[in-house]
């Protein structure tokens, strides 16, 4: 397959992933060669009390101008580890995977080849047979119906960790969440402005290391709050909830 795209920065939030961290971007340095031209790898080490600076310490080391890190010394949550790693990004395009294996790099070629063929600015996958324990996937179901109704956020998987965007469709984009609501909120305001996103199946694969934290009780909470407060600005003044927040870049 000849390579798909000129320049990539691929980005991985962390959080406590000391296990698959190593095999991760092993992984990373084995595929993007084929996928791009120029690309950086990200490590975007949220708070983690293991090893897992440690281990990024070690790989951005070994790989100099190829891996970078990103470290929060506190948690900031995982939009927060979004928001770091698209505003560390340099390059034309940008993707991100979680830190977890559950995707594999390699992957990011079905991404890219309807990006090209479709001139995509944006490309999300969808999971095409989640490996997720029972609740995280009722949770799952619940989310997307109720992203559908309120906010017409016609997209499959809205929190499927494989997308892929052109860097400049993020330039005007502001986003207030630092929760688990960032990746919808994000979607939601490409689309009001009239951003295109195109959707393609990817194999999603079960966790065989650490632990994961998005079913939490907290975690669930803070998204519902991002959720309600985005609803509620967007029926007050539409234009400005689609101002509110911190701009990505």
């Amino acid at each position: 397959m000849p390579i798909l795209i000129d320049e990539l920065s691929l980005f991985f939030p962390c959080h406590n992933e000391e296990e698959n961290l190593l095999p991760l971007v092993d992984e990373a340095l084995a595929s993007l060669p084929t996928l791009a031209t120029r690309y950086e790898v990200i490590i975007v080490d949220d708070g983690s009390t293991d090893g897992t600076a440690a281990v990024a310490a070690r790989l951005v080391a070994a790989h100099p101008g190829v891996v970078r890190l990103v470290r929060h010394e506190k948690n900031r949550g995982y939009g927060g580890a979004l928001r770091s790693g698209f505003a560390a990004a340099t390059m034309r395009f940008v993707a991100f995977t979680d830190g977890d294996r559950q995707f594999r790099v390699a992957d990011l070629a079905l991404l890219l080849q309807v990006s090209r063929e479709r001139n995509a600015p944006v490309t999300v996958g969808f999971r095409l047979r989640r490996a997720d324990p029972l609740v995280r996937r009722v949770y799952a179901g619940v989310y997307r119906f109720a992203n559908r109704f309120w906010f017409s956020l016609n997209v499959r998987d809205v929190d499927c960790a494989m997308k892929l965007f052109n860097r400049s469709v993020l330039a005007n984009v502001s986003i207030a969440s630092n929760g688990a609501f960032f990746s919808a909120e994000l979607l939601v305001k490409l689309r009001a402005a009239g951003v295109a996103i195109e959707e393609v199946g990817v194999p999603h694969f079960p966790r065989t290391a650490g632990s994961a934290s998005g079913a939490r009780l907290s975690v669930v909470l803070a998204a519902v709050r991002d959720f309600w407060s985005l609803r509620f600005a967007l029926w007050r003044n539409r234009n400005a909830a689609l101002r509110r927040g911190e701009p990505l870049l």
